[in-house]
């Protein structure tokens, strides 16, 4: 399914497998991707509030303002800023979907590098515990830079990392044996989440950090 906006008081546009819109559209709100206009992703992500939940709208956003690696992805700039999503918010009053956009906006950080650590941190926020960092890398006592946990608690020396399906490969079992044996070799605690502790709105994984960040130390409250 596609969705065109066509501008207000444009001719009708009937076609099968398209959703029309009416409504505002400036002229700095559409891009050009392969010689076709697009809107830019700060208009798309404040389109996508009607039919998104706030939750999804985090993960979207996250997605906008992360800072690309260049050696994966070709691009080191995002592919917008908060500032950017926020003109979108203050611009279209009234729209449709403004009120989630709103709350999602308060929630977007920039760090997250996929959906699952998005709604991990959201979980964990959600459930008291403290707001972790995002790929912040660990240094030692020494100075010594080291890799980059995907959620971190530099305070307590825990770094949880989210292992999806690519975790399975045997090159990558290799890597993340090498990973954890670094983390204790820092002192620090490894805390490894996969896709069966994010049912039931993350509950196992949540009690998992919670229960490494109270063992370093933390207390609910403090």
């Amino acid at each position: 399914m596609y969705h065109v906006i066509r501008p207000e008081g444009a001719a009708h546009l009937n076609r099968p497998h398209v959703i029309v819109h009416r409504m505002k559209l400036y002229d700095d709100e559409i891009t050009l991707l392969d010689g076709i206009p697009i809107t830019t992703p700060e208009r798309t992500w404040l389109d996508l509030a009607e039919m998104l939940t706030v939750d999804e709208l985090v993960v979207a956003g996250d997605s906008c303002v992360r800072v690309p690696r260049l050696e994966f992805e070709g691009r080191d700039v995002p592919l917008c800023s908060l500032q950017d999503l926020q003109r979108m918010i203050d611009r279209h009053k009234g729209k449709r979907g403004l009120r989630k956009a709103k709350e999602a906006i308060t929630l977007i950080r920039v760090g997250s590098d996929s959906p699952q650590e998005s709604l991990l941190r959201l979980a964990m926020v959600r459930a008291g515990l403290p707001e972790p960092e995002l790929n912040v890398p660990i240094i030692d006592d020494a100075g010594t830079r080291h890799h980059e946990p995907d959620l971190s608690y530099r305070k307590y020396r825990i770094g949880i990392e989210y292992e999806g399906e690519q975790h399975g490969d045997e090159g990558q079992i290799v890597r993340d044996i090498a990973r954890s044996e670094k983390y204790t070799a820092l002192g620090w605690t490894e805390v490894r989440i996969s896709k069966r502790h994010m049912h039931d709105d993350a509950k196992a994984a949540v009690a998992k950090v919670r229960a490494a960040l109270l063992q370093a130390g933390w207390r609910p409250g403090r």
